[in-house]
């Protein structure tokens, strides 16, 4: 009796698992993951964005709004 309720109970788990991950096990299947190229693009492709908001951020235009904007912050009166 209890091995038929654990083997239920096992079979709604893994029918739960395949809805939601859609494979039986994990780590199985052809698409496990990224591959080292697919890693070399996208850590080349955050530096590059990293970069351009490095950029932006400390352009002249975005530094005087965000000083403007934490001078306006600090003298808040209350």
């Amino acid at each position: 009796m209890k091995r038929k309720v654990m083997r239920r109970a096992a079979g709604a788990l893994r029918d739960v698992w395949r809805s939601r991950f859609g494979r039986s096990a994990p780590g199985g299947g052809p698409d496990r993951g990224m591959t080292t190229s697919e890693y070399a693009v996208g850590t080349i492709a955050a530096c590059a964005f990293a970069a351009v908001l490095y950029k932006v951020v400390t352009s002249g235009a975005v530094m005087s709004a965000l000083q403007s904007l934490i001078k306006e912050a600090l003298d808040a009166k209350f």
